[in-house]
């Protein structure tokens, strides 16, 4: 591991908006995210496998009524969200450092009351399809953890995993109000993204893939 990568470790390790398993709140967030990190009763929302967590970011500038949460099992990632939201004074903004699989371990049912997906890994081999973030076996954790009127979204450019993933959605018997478009940029649902564009959708974006958007609720 390189001199680098080592010292943002040890930064997020002495940073107050990162949970991760070298510190003792590791153990004892569950079903206390708002009262041990946020000290506050506002709703939750998560940024999953986010990255620099650019989307938790933005939701926190713009919604500054909710608590956000950047979760990715890479820390030198998290560093940098994580020292932008200390810079800017964003007080309702932290970041999980955990695998999507493990979340039951850190939430409790009702706990959260939306979910964001953006840009995830497409996995698009067949073997991989079980490590897809739409695969049921996310769905049935996502299930797990969310609030009756809670909202799942999904944001990507790849057309192979969207298509998957409505052809889950539209499979099982628990999802309502799902609405989607393949083309974001040119869609009315296109204020619900909030203009927030991360590196990713950058990029793809201007290599000319249209962005695809989804958005849906559980049955409980």
């Amino acid at each position: 591991m390189g001199r680098r990568k080592l010292r943002k470790f040890a930064e997020i390790a002495e940073r107050p908006n990162v949970v991760e398993p070298s510190k003792e709140i590791y153990e004892k967030v569950k079903g206390k995210w708002n009262e041990l990190i946020f000290r506050n009763d506002q709703p939750i929302t998560l940024e999953l496998a986010c990255g620099r967590g650019e989307y938790s970011i933005g939701l926190a500038r713009i919604f500054p009524e909710r608590n956000h949460i950047g979760i990715d099992i890479k820390g030198d990632r998290i560093w940098k969200g994580s020292g932008i939201a200390l810079d800017e004074g964003l007080s309702n903004v932290a970041f999980l450092r955990t695998h999507m699989l493990e979340l039951s371990n850190f939430f409790e049912k009702n706990e959260v009351s939306e979910i964001w997906i953006t840009f995830p890994d497409p996995r698009p081999r067949d073997r991989d399809e079980k490590r897809r973030v739409t695969h049921d076996r996310y769905l049935d954790i996502y299930k797990s953890l969310v609030k009756s009127d809670a909202v799942i979204r999904l944001k990507t450019d790849n057309t192979g995993l969207f298509e998957y993933s409505l052809e889950v959605l539209k499979n099982r018997t628990d999802i309502k109000d799902l609405t989607y478009t393949f083309d974001l940029y040119h869609s009315e649902l296109k204020p619900e993204c909030h203009d927030i564009r991360t590196r990713y959708e950058k990029k793809f974006s201007e290599e000319g893939h249209d962005i695809k958007y989804l958005r849906f609720s559980f049955v409980n």
